[in-house]
């Protein structure tokens, strides 16, 4: 009496095998393809990233006007708006920024409003004229910072990485100093 032979195995890999390293490659190839696709749309189309980098930049510039013309008209804030003007001021170095204006001038911001107007006409036409009092323009700057905050925010999700994790952060800061500034008028 023989032995029956024993049951065949395929030579090559098992279904499960086959299925599983499928799923791996499909996952790693999806996982490189968006990496890919994140570097790409950068180096392929700078002009997405670029754009909201220039952007931002423009936007802390007109941020650094809107408290230099509140300086301005109202030395007596210098103490409470001056260190979160000067975070502005790294705030617009941070996205490439040049430092020409790091000195609060009342000269230099009527001329900058027109700079400002281009990013957002809303944000910039309350920069043009002075507000009444000190409380008025505390609150103009939060609203703003509120603003760009927000659309900072947004713009969070049409940008790669590091760009994106600069724009929450500088967006989180914006928001604080939206905070502060509403807060000490209470």
């Amino acid at each position: 009496m023989s032995y029956p032979p024993p049951p065949r195995v395929p030579p090559g890999p098992r279904r499960r095998s086959l299925l599983a390293s499928v799923a791996g490659g499909v996952l790693l190839t999806g996982c490189s393809d968006g990496d890919r696709s994140g570097g790409e749309g950068t180096s392929g189309s700078p002009s997405v990233a670029e754009r909201v980098r220039a952007r931002a930049a423009r936007d802390s510039r007109g941020i650094v006007e809107r408290y230099d013309a509140v300086l301005a008209a109202f030395p007596t804030l210098a103490e409470r708006v001056g260190p979160l003007r000067a975070e502005a001021v790294r705030h617009a170095e941070a996205f490439g920024e040049t430092a020409s204006k790091a000195s609060p001038s009342p000269s230099g911001s009527p001329s900058g409003t027109p700079d400002g107007a281009s990013p957002s006409p809303s944000a910039a036409s309350p920069s043009a004229s002075a507000p009444a009092t000190e409380k008025d323009a505390l609150a103009q700057l939060a609203a703003a910072e509120r603003e760009l905050a927000d659309r900072r925010a947004k713009a969070l999700l049409d940008v790669p990485g590091e760009l994106a994790r600069l724009l929450a952060s500088v967006a989180a800061a914006g928001a604080a100093h939206a905070y502060l500034l509403t807060e000490g008028s209470r």
